[in-house]
């Protein structure tokens, strides 16, 4: 066994260099990742200041859920007219 320190610089130096890549790629990701968020908001709050856009869209769901709320009462209608005929 060597007592000499020069020999163990190399793998404190690929160590270091493995540690700072490491540490670089979690903060690069973060980054990339926020500004992922930061352009979705943008994206969001275009599609608020655009007040036609979002009528029409609560328009449609409110016309869709009519549909599905009619539909319901079509058969708790069937329903309750078929226990009307056949009382148990």
């Amino acid at each position: 066994m060597t007592d000499d320190p020069a020999a163990f610089i190399p793998i404190w130096m690929l160590l270091s260099a493995a540690f700072g890549f490491i540490i670089g790629e979690a903060c690069g990701d973060n980054f990339r990742h926020r500004k992922c968020l930061e352009q979705a908001n943008d994206d969001l709050r275009e599609e608020l200041a655009n007040p036609r856009l979002t009528e029409k869209r609560l328009l449609r769901e409110l016309r869709q859920q009519r549909g599905e709320i009619n539909d319901i009462h079509k058969q708790i209608l069937a329903v309750s007219k078929a226990l009307k005929k056949h009382p148990s």
